[in-house]
């Protein structure tokens, strides 16, 4: 029996049972929406916490040096030369500098709001580093246009002085943004309204300090600005590089040389030291979090539906044992009751796949407006609904095994 023979005695069964149809396309609706924008936000958060960070993590590890007593801006500028001989000697050391944060630590780096011209309303928000001519081989990144900073370009501040670099380096991406189409080297941006800081360099990519931050599209737009910080009260973070080999040895060597070289000082023995692979471990713990939870979400949605499938499709072939054994005796086939379940679920499926993509869209819309979350692409919902479609087949295929297996005698046993 063909499937187009069928169409007329599933649709007439189809609408004697509106209510419990009606359920099954709506479960179905709303799995496929939420299912569908669920797995676009698990890809979207796989996507940023496997985006690389542009430094040598493997063998980089941040020292969190806090003072004590006190000291002045001068004594906390020679104490943080002397901090950086002190670890560029120790064996195992590639190059080390010093700065406010460290990619990937979740506070710490400064935010930046640049503009072309001073009365410009319209700002670019970038991540800062403060850096010197070490931190691009500490950080184990390369220009990909410009040049590195010269130590004379290195200034000092203090807690209340203003941060007007007269030259800075910049990613790519910021880059991008400030001056498409062109080059950036040369140009000149205002960090602020006190004067003008030429970009000199562009390296290709280099993480900001909130892996995690709200506003994701700054994440990879960032600064560095050629100064020591000194504060008696914010302490300073050293970043090191390793050689190959020696991380291990150096996470225990370089904050013990430091206390060695001066005691005035506090290195927390249970975070004082981090490495960047640890670093991005936590960074990324509520990405992780919130891919576990969702893709759990569409499993239990899934199997959810399911059962709500099994259960109407086994209600109805309980309901309708003497049609199907009235069927079987005019000589209908196991193969075409089989087909018949088959055909009434993709129809029920593909109702309630037409209403789930109109959802699915509307949630999708819906968190752009709310959240800082791109447009869920079509491909998106066509998986989905793949799946749906799969899911029902598969689901519907036991109830219809069980009707196909209904003798013929089963119309005269039935009043």
């Amino acid at each position: 029996m063909s499937v187009a023979m069928q169409m007329r005695p599933i649709l007439a069964a189809l609408r004697r049972h509106k209510m419990a149809t009606l359920l099954i396309v709506l479960q179905i609706a709303l799995t496929l929406a939420v299912v569908s924008n669920a797995l676009f936000i698990v890809k979207t958060r796989v996507v940023h916490l496997s985006r690389p960070s542009g430094v040598d993590e493997a063998h980089l590890f941040a020292i969190n040096n806090q003072w004590i007593g006190q000291p002045d801006v001068p004594h906390i500028q020679a104490q943080m030369n002397a901090d950086l001989a002190t670890l560029r000697k120790l064996p195992g050391v590639r190059d080390a500098f010093a700065s406010q944060a460290y990619p990937m630590e979740e506070s710490g780096g400064g935010l930046v709001r640049l503009k072309h011209q001073i009365e410009q309303k319209k700002l670019q928000l970038a991540l800062s580093y403060f850096a010197d001519e070490h931190a691009l081989g500490t950080f184990g990144i390369t220009l990909v246009a410009g040049r590195n900073f010269r130590a004379d370009e290195i200034a000092s501040l203090g807690p209340n002085d203003k941060v007007v670099p007269a030259v800075i380096i910049i990613t790519r991406d910021l880059a991008r943004k400030l001056f498409p189409g062109g080059s950036a080297v040369g140009q000149r941006v205002y960090l602020r309204d006190d004067g003008p800081s030429t970009i000199i360099g562009v390296v290709d990519r280099l993480e900001g300090s909130y892996a995690g931050s709200g506003v994701r599209s700054i994440d990879e737009d960032t600064v560095l600005v050629p100064a020591r910080y000194a504060s008696p009260d914010d302490g300073v973070v050293y970043l090191v590089r390793a050689q190959a080999g020696q991380l291990d040895k150096l996470l225990h060597a370089a904050p013990a040389a430091l206390l060695a070289q001066n005691r005035m000082r506090l290195i927390s023995p249970d975070d004082g030291v981090v490495t960047l692979v640890q670093a991005r471990e936590k960074a990324y713990t509520t990405d992780r979090g919130v891919a576990i939870m969702m893709a759990a979400m569409c499993g239990l949605l899934l199997l959810a539906t399911a059962g709500g499938i099994v259960g109407l499709s086994s209600f109805w072939v309980g309901q309708r044992r003497r049609s199907i054994g009235v069927r079987r005796a005019l000589g209908a086939t196991r193969g075409d009751i089989l087909r018949y379940f088959q055909v009434e679920n993709a129809l029920i499926v593909a109702a309630g796949i037409g209403l789930g993509v109109v959802l699915g869209i509307a949630a999708n819309l819906s968190l752009m407006a709310h959240y800082e979350l791109p447009r869920m692409p079509l491909w998106v919902l066509g998986v989905g609904a793949l799946l749906l479609w799969l899911l029902g087949q598969v689901a519907v295929l036991g109830p219809a095994r069980r009707a196909a297996s209904v003798p013929p005698v089963e119309a005269t046993r039935s009043v």
